[in-house]
């Protein structure tokens, strides 16, 4: 008789037990990775998303998101929806935002796992591990304004998820799910209109043939993809033709430059899957105008892959073109079929991949799988070790990366540091400098963007907003207006020309630039509170009133507009009515010098002396070396009400 092996074997985890245990693990990672980024500051683009955004005031908002498309310059109404009640929850305060963010990325993480598993890739959660470490994420995970992102994977994963059960099955509530979670996330991005192409080559994956059942089971989300496809269009034409019109394009060249910028670009996206070192939010602009013959080998590798694929017979070859048409497919619009606006600065981005990598994950899970069953079973500790070795790169490298992704001028720095060509970042930096009062290094960088930035309408009027912010008001004038020069169309470069010239004391000459602006944009607060000021500074206060109100009509909580009521209404001697902007205004900047001293002439003009001492004494506590509050302090009890120091009604 056999002895009986007294050696014992290594006990496996409970299913359940494991499951947990690798979902921890996705979690941990992604919590580790973005940590830093978590209280990150508002960068580029969130200020016109978010804290710069009109409609996060508007009442109408929720209205307009959903029943106005054009008042937005994207009609994506759920992810305005969210956007807007992010605003209500936390206001400026960045963390909310951040962490909605990782939580969908995430989600996504843990649905894309369910996605491969339903597809038969045995590597499922591997490939979930990937996804939520890979450095081609951070850009959308850190960066607030890609909510647009975060949002619409998951209802598209889920959509993914319910049409390949709805093929297995064939239950109508399958379908229908499908149907109704593809509209969701059509709703957060228009992005995912290539959702319909896929299901048809999932058909062709599945069955080597489109089936006739397959065509008209797809035919209502092709209709959803073209009505909100070209609804997203039109609303883009409308909110540029109302609200923002665009500078002249830079001409990319001719049909075979273009060409060439397709091909190379299809060729980056795909290099950087696999080698993602050095994320950048700005990358090299490549030379495409003339183009070299090798810039065409992309076109050429990939027809003939693509016939391959098509008339293969090999078995791996249906779930190679799933993969890549995936891949393929959810890049189109960025590869540069059209000018887009961030080509003035980079041809590509990696927001842009935050999607199809998906794709990439799944064929290379799908490969390891294949390879796992063919190599010996000594190697597989080996293997695992270096695939254990790559996600740690990844996620080192993510992490690294993330740190970069906490203010405009790190962000700016390390993009400078890797690309000397970035104009975008010299600017980023020179806002950043602006915020810390540091004026000559904020226009020396925005000198330094202006020098290489190939749109002289943009370094115009991105170095006229520095002189401008920095108080250097005369140079600040010349730079806009050599901008209306270039680009008459722009309500911003108006207004900002009419702030300027009301803070050089020339309150009669910023009235038309503001009425300009207005003309051009009828809801732009910032033009009307303007121009009630310079009004008010011209001696016209019922005018200056009545535009003053209009602004705070539109953006109820703008501090400047509720200052210069306050100011207007004090000079008209409605002086209970002024203290109520006075007030109104520090429920929203409590920590404002200006205002409390704005508030305390109005109460020493009411009789209610201690209460001013009390502002006056805030004011001073809040800025130090503010003269005109501490003559007020000094003479409240001995000078005549009338001839206390008051403050500039445009002053910040």
């Amino acid at each position: 008789m056999a002895r009986r092996s007294t050696i014992k074997q290594p006990k496996s985890l409970p299913w359940k037990e494991s499951l947990l245990l690798k979902v921890a693990l996705i979690v941990a990672a992604g919590f580790w990775i973005y940590w830093p980024a978590l209280h990150g500051d508002w960068l580029s683009d969130d200020g016109f998303y978010v804290t710069e955004n009109p409609l996060m005031q508007d009442p109408a908002r929720l209205w307009k998101a959903w029943f106005s498309p054009g008042s937005f310059i994207e009609y994506y109404p759920i992810e305005q929806t969210v956007q807007w009640v992010q605003w209500q929850l936390w206001g400026t305060d960045t963390f909310g935002y951040h962490l909605t963010n990782l939580v969908l990325h995430l989600t996504s993480a843990l649905l894309v796992w369910r996605l491969l598993g339903k597809l038969g890739v045995r590597l499922a959660w591997l490939g979930a591990l990937i996804f939520t470490v890979h450095p081609m994420a951070v850009e959308s995970v850190a960066w607030i304004s890609e909510l647009k992102n975060t949002l619409s994977l998951p209802p598209f994963l889920l959509a993914m998820c319910a049409w390949i059960d709805y093929t297995q099955r064939d239950r109508n509530r399958d379908y229908w799910l499908a149907l109704g979670l593809f509209l969701i996330a059509m709703l957060c991005k228009i992005t995912m209109v290539s959702f319909p192409i896929i299901i048809l080559i999932h058909a062709w994956w599945k069955h080597g043939t489109i089936r006739r059942k397959d065509w008209i089971a797809s035919a209502p989300f092709f209709a959803v993809s073209l009505l909100l496809g070209l609804a997203t269009i039109w609303a883009g034409q409308k909110y540029a033709a109302n609200f923002s019109p665009d500078p002249p394009l830079i001409p990319i060249g001719d049909v075979f430059s273009r060409m060439a910028l397709i091909g190379t670009t299809l060729s980056f996206y795909f290099f950087r899957c696999f080698w993602p070192v050095t994320p950048l939010i700005a990358y090299p602009l490549w030379k495409v105008d003339p183009p070299v013959l090798a810039q065409f080998l992309p076109w050429v590798i990939s027809a003939a892959l693509f016939l391959w694929l098509v008339t293969s017979r090999q078995k791996g070859a249906r779930p190679v073109l799933l993969g890549l048409g995936f891949f393929i497919l959810n890049l189109m619009p960025f590869l540069g079929f059209q000018y887009v606006s961030f080509m003035r600065f980079t041809w590509v981005m990696d927001h842009f991949l935050y999607i199809p990598i998906i794709g990439i994950i799944a064929l290379l899970m799908a490969g390891l799988g294949w390879l796992e069953d063919r190599l010996p079973k000594r190697l597989h500790f080996y293997g695992n070790a270096f695939i254990a070795l790559i996600v740690l790169l990844l996620a080192f490298q993510s992490h690294t990366y993330a740190k970069v992704w906490t203010d405009e001028y790190t962000l700016g720095a390390y993009t400078l540091q890797h690309n000397p060509g970035a104009w975008e970042a010299h600017n980023d930096m020179a806002d950043a400098l602006l915020l810390q009062g540091k004026f000559p290094e904020a226009i020396e960088q925005s000198k330094l963007a202006a020098a290489i930035d190939p749109d002289p309408v943009e370094s115009h009027h991105n170095l006229g907003l520095a002189f401008l912010r920095a108080g250097r008001y005369e140079e600040a004038v010349d730079q806009l207006r050599q901008t209306i020069q270039l680009f008459p169309q722009n309500p911003e470069t108006f207004c900002s020309l009419g702030t300027a010239l009301t803070q050089m004391g020339k309150p009669s000459d910023a009235i038309d630039p503001f009425q300009r602006a207005i003309r051009l944009r009828p809801d732009h607060a910032p033009a009307y509170e303007g121009l009630g000021g310079a009004l008010l500074q011209t001696g016209h206060l019922a005018e200056g009133i009545a535009q003053i109100q209009h602004a705070l009509q539109l953006d109820p909580r703008s501090v400047p507009a509720h200052n210069d009521l306050g100011n207007g209404l004090m000079l008209s001697g409605h002086v209970s009515e002024a203290m109520e902007e006075y007030e109104k205004a520090l429920k929203i900047d409590p920590d404002s010098a200006v205002l409390h001293h704005a508030l305390a002439i109005a109460l020493y003009k009411s009789g209610r002396i201690p209460e001013a001492i009390d502002h006056l004494k805030t004011a001073l506590r809040l800025d130090p070396h503010y003269s005109n509050a501490q003559q007020t302090l000094d003479r409240v009890q001995a000078v005549p009400a009338t001839t206390l120091p008051r403050d500039n009604p445009r002053k910040p």
